[in-house]
């Protein structure tokens, strides 16, 4: 009798898989084509593609057997995408890009961590969501929040609400930033180190970076990725910071486990495909070639991205947090645009 079932349960997990794969690709493909329009254009094919998803849950609504498959694309292939994309790298661009770009990285983390979580909580945001809002607008965005959240016991109503804000928020952004590049005044490298810096998801940061080119997405990646890798000191030490609140309280301990932080391992692949392009050993067609598949896995991503931002549940919890991470994101770009423009980067 249980091999009866089998089958019918793989074939409806396989089509639940098809059917979210296959809206976030016909959203990024749209998007590939409205990007050819000039208006449109400024924005880019990444950005469109996450508006897409935004208005298409917005509007029509999100089948729940396709959400397997839209969080497939919105986790895997964003990670897949960002380590073909490294293939175009020289590994040697991140030792010239110097140790001021990594100083302001590391800035910028701390000054978000801080003044996100002070904002939440002068706002009366509940302290564990406090902590997730601060660690999604510091680090990458909702990978930070799912990966704090066992560390400090927050509930799965709290991480809901992390992430929703954080997508929200880094959404704005990424359409601001896109559209205010004109009259920001930066080179493509200044640009780069500048989104890479300030903004939240990964696919955030390529998103907003692409109208600089190639060179601001490159150095965006590269100081982004510098803040993703700060997850796992940061997941550790926050879980050994709420393990001894919780101990003084008396309410019991909570352990900070290596195994329960999703740790970023797609930077190793990044890295080794950036190492492997530095020696000149792939053909230019092919690192084409790869790059616009990596483009295409991202777009997927993106519009995986915007498929899970509910609207009508945020307006119902998640104001305040939303509130203190908008102005915590403003106060960082102000921050990270002074030091860009303080430190002459060229």
């Amino acid at each position: 009798m249980e091999q009866a079932y089998a089958t019918p349960l793989r074939k409806k997990r396989g089509s639940a898989y098809a059917e979210g794969l296959g809206l976030t690709l016909l959203m990024a493909v749209s998007a590939k084509y409205l990007a050819g329009i000039p208006f449109l254009g400024l924005m880019g094919e990444l950005v469109i593609a996450i508006t897409l998803g935004v208005v298409w849950r917005a509007v029509i609504g999100v089948p729940a057997d396709s959400m397997a498959g839209i969080s497939l694309s919105g986790k895997k292939l964003l990670r897949y995408g960002i380590i073909l994309l490294g293939i175009r790298l020289n590994l040697a661009d991140i030792v010239q890009a110097g140790p001021m770009v990594l100083a302001i990285a590391l800035f910028n983390t701390l000054f978000a961590l801080l003044i996100v979580y002070l904002l939440a909580r002068l706002m009366k945001v509940e302290s564990k969501l406090g902590i997730l809002t601060a660690c999604g607008t510091a680090i990458c965005g909702a990978t930070a929040v799912i990966a704090i959240s066992p560390q400090i016991k927050a509930s799965d109503e709290d991480t809901a609400i992390g992430t929703l804000a954080i997508a929200m928020i880094g959404t704005m952004f990424t359409l601001l930033y896109t559209a205010l590049y004109p009259v920001f005044g930066l080179s493509a490298f200044e640009y780069g180190v500048f989104s890479g810096s300030t903004l939240h998801e990964v696919a955030h940061v390529i998103a907003a970076a692409a109208p600089g080119g190639n060179e601001a997405v490159d150095m965006a990646l590269i100081v982004k990725l510098t803040r993703v890798a700060l997850l796992v000191p940061v997941a550790v030490l926050i879980g050994v910071w709420a393990g001894r609140l919780e101990r003084r309280d008396g309410s019991g301990s909570v352990r900070a486990s290596w195994r329960s932080i999703a740790v970023p391992w797609f930077i190793l692949g990044f890295v080794a495909l950036s190492g492997i392009n530095s020696f000149g050993i792939i053909p230019a067609v092919i690192a084409d070639q790869a790059v616009t598949v990596a483009f295409l896995m991202i777009s997927m991503a993106m519009a995986g991205l915007g498929l899970t931002v509910d609207i009508a549940a945020f307006r119902r919890l998640g104001m305040k947090p939303f509130a203190a991470g908008l102005l915590g994101s403003a106060l960082l770009s102000i921050v990270g645009f002074a030091l860009v423009k303080l430190f002459g980067l060229v």
